[in-house]
């Protein structure tokens, strides 16, 4: 039977997904704003876990796991600054989670309402609006068949 453990970037991610939209917001804007450390909450130096960096920027939650997460993923045994490559991941994850979040439905919804005067209007604009109306493709359509009636009726 396979293991249900997961790996320190895994428990990460899902501690990030775990946190509410706010407090991932504020934790990007925190992040970007201050000294991160990992290993604790504050150093003497300024430095800030990211928890705190959010809660300073309004994310205003506590979330003992995400810390757990974070303290596990850099491997930290002491308070030290994060590196970059911690930081880069951290902002991706952030970020990715918060798209996460966008309501694609709505945006395919307004893009389909727009979509047919857009095509319309490209129609137009290029003498071939009589294919996306369809009053005028059944008047075309009508015309066509009585033109092949008539047709049908002159001598050869």
């Amino acid at each position: 039977m396979r293991s249900l453990t997961h790996s320190p970037i895994d428990d990460l991610r899902l501690a990030i997904d775990c946190l509410p939209l706010r407090t991932r917001e504020a934790m990007l804007e925190g992040i970007r704003a201050n000294d991160i450390i990992v290993g604790a909450y504050s150093d003497r130096f300024g430095g800030v876990c990211p928890m705190l960096a959010a809660h300073r920027h309004g994310g205003r939650t506590s979330f003992v796991s995400f810390a757990h997460a974070w303290d596990r993923f850099a491997g930290a045994k002491r308070a030290r600054r994060a590196t970059q490559r911690e930081l880069r991941v951290l902002t991706a994850h952030l970020e990715a989670s918060i798209l996460a979040e966008a309501d694609l439905g709505a945006a395919i919804r307004d893009h389909q309402a727009i979509a047919p005067e857009c095509r319309a209007r490209e129609a137009r604009r290029t003498g071939r609006a009589w294919l996306t109306d369809r009053r005028e493709r059944a008047d075309a359509q009508r015309a066509l068949e009585q033109v092949e009636r008539r047709r049908h009726l002159l001598p050869r």
